[in-house]
C-alpha cells in the first residue's frame, strides 16, 4: 500500500490493520448552514404555512424548520399589533407631583391608611397579605371604570 491511499483505522497504537477505504461519502445538508432570507421570502412562507394544513409537511418540503416558521409567524403577528396602536405624539412619562401626601401610620396598631380613588382603606398588621393586595387592585380597577 502506498502513503497516497486514503486509508481508516480506529486506533492504530492497538495494531488495527490499515485498510484502503472502499467507499467515501459526502454528507450534504448535515454542516450547520445558516441562509439569510429577505422579508418578502420570509412573508411569503408564512402567508403558504397559514393557508397549509400540515405544517410539518409544508416545513419538511421548503427545508426550512418548524420553529423558524414559527419564530417569523410570531415576529409577523407582533408586528401587525404594534401598527394597529395609535401613535402617542408625546412622551408617556408618569406625572411627577411636587409634594405627594405620605401615607398616615398610627404607631398604636402599626396601621396604614391608603387613599386610593377617593376611597380611604386603613390595613392593619394582621391583615393577610394577599387581602390586602385584592383590595387595592380592586379599588385601582374601580378607578379605572370611573374613566370616561
Amino acid at each position: 500500500m502506498d502513503d497516497a491511499t486514503p486509508t481508516s483505522t480506529l486506533d492504530t497504537d492497538a495494531g488495527a490493520a490499515l485498510k484502503p477505504v472502499r467507499r467515501l461519502e459526502v454528507l450534504k445538508g448535515m454542516t450547520g448552514r445558516r441562509r439569510t432570507w429577505t422579508l418578502e421570502e420570509k412573508l411569503a412562507l408564512v402567508a403558504e404555512m397559514e393557508r397549509s394544513g400540515n405544517i410539518a409537511a409544508f416545513s419538511r418540503e421548503r427545508d426550512v424548520s418548524t420553529s423558524l416558521l414559527y419564530t417569523w409567524r410570531r415576529e409577523l403577528r407582533y408586528a401587525v399589533e404594534a401598527r394597529q396602536l395609535p401613535p402617542h405624539p408625546d412622551p408617556m412619562f408618569v406625572p411627577v407631583l411636587e409634594k405627594a401626601p405620605a401615607p398616615a401610620y398610627t404607631s398604636a396598631d402599626g396601621m396604614v391608611e391608603i387613599e386610593i380613588a377617593g376611597a380611604l382603606v386603613r390595613i392593619g398588621q394582621a391583615v393577610r397579605t394577599d387581602l390586602a393586595v385584592a383590595v387595592i387592585h380592586a379599588l385601582r380597577g374601580a378607578k379605572a371604570e370611573d374613566r370616561p
